[in-house]
């Protein structure tokens, strides 16, 4: 597909194989959460029940406190997907308690936060891949660590973990954004220029689908010193590594009981931060919708998805598959 194309359900063939998937499956309810690799998977799940299974799907706008809420007061909607495991306290009580099903880990690699520096940069000098070798070398990163605005919640582990490694000591200062747009402009700015960059962002996002970022090596993850980091009072910062989110799809029992093999297709739907980050960029470039976007990863990635479906699902969505 080329870069710069929009594609339609109908491009694909699928208003076609629409009136061939008559209704093995009744009503299910699937989470568009309110961030952009969440909706992603959403509308390629949409697709794919709708079409595969014959689905009559509803999308209920949510997002991660809100949805956990609905299951627990009413059982629905009947999928959460792109649940941050580690973003929501009650997901483990719900779990406990029976009201939510846990399945596979629809973001593989999980969820990543970490410090990065463009591939050029480590290309050309290959002592920056570890946190000591920036410290030893920084003015080949500008002299500056490019950090999350405030508010967030990295904004006060990052500044913990810049204290306990004495960056500002050694020369490098802490450059604060004011949004989350300012940061990935300055990613941008830096590539286009091919210039020092150095700093705080996540997995996965257009911005490093777009632009090849090479993680820093650093202290390992202690769970104690981020629990300490996390903390604005935090007596004695000591140096830690993010812990690497579980991002799972998780269902409500009466789902898996009315219909297992929604969940049984569920269980295998997983994205790698790679992948992922190749469509939102794709996304980015071409403005395209989150549905478009889903399509683009259904026609680039069938020898992916093509795995997730039974037999008859995967008979109904043949003509995708050539």
């Amino acid at each position: 597909m080329q870069s710069g194309t929009k594609i339609s359900l109908a491009a694909l063939g699928l208003t076609c194989i629409g009136s061939l998937a008559h209704a093995d499956c009744g009503e299910v309810s699937i989470t568009e959460m309110d961030w952009a690799s969440s909706a992603v998977v959403t509308h390629v799940a949409n697709v794919l029940m709708t079409h595969g299974y014959g689905c009559e799907v509803s999308l209920i706008p949510s997002s991660t406190t809100p949805a956990m809420t609905s299951v627990a007061e009413t059982g629905q909607p009947d999928i959460l997907t792109e649940l941050w495991t580690n973003s929501s306290p009650v997901y483990e009580e719900l779990r406990a308690e029976g009201k939510l099903l846990e399945l596979g880990h629809v973001l593989s690699d999980g969820g990543v936060e970490a410090w990065w520096l463009p591939a050029y940069l480590v290309e050309a000098h290959p002592e920056l891949k570890t946190i000591d070798g920036i410290k030893a070398n920084p003015e080949l990163v500008g002299g500056r660590f490019h950090d999350c605005p405030s508010g967030w919640a990295c904004d006060v582990v990052n500044n913990n973990n810049l204290k306990a490694l004495g960056m500002a000591e050694v020369g490098i200062e802490r450059f604060q954004h004011g949004s989350g747009e300012t940061l990935a402009t300055a990613i941008a700015a830096a590539y286009a220029n091919k210039e020092p960059w150095f700093g705080y962002y996540w997995a996965p996002t257009s911005v490093l689908g777009k632009y090849p970022m090479v993680q820093v090596e650093m202290n390992a993850f202690d769970a104690d010193a981020h629990a300490c980091n996390s903390d604005p009072e935090c007596s004695a910062p000591t140096a830690s590594a993010y812990p690497t989110a579980k991002v799972i799809t998780a269902v409500t029992p009466a789902l898996e009981q009315r219909e297992p093999e929604i969940v049984a297709f569920l269980s295998k739907m997983s994205f790698t931060n790679t992948q992922m980050g190749e469509v939102l960029a794709w996304q980015d470039t071409n403005s395209a919708s989150f549905e478009e976007a889903a399509v683009y990863f259904l026609d680039t990635y069938k020898d992916v998805w093509g795995n997730w479906l039974n037999d008859d699902a995967r008979e109904k969505l043949a003509l995708l598959l050539k």
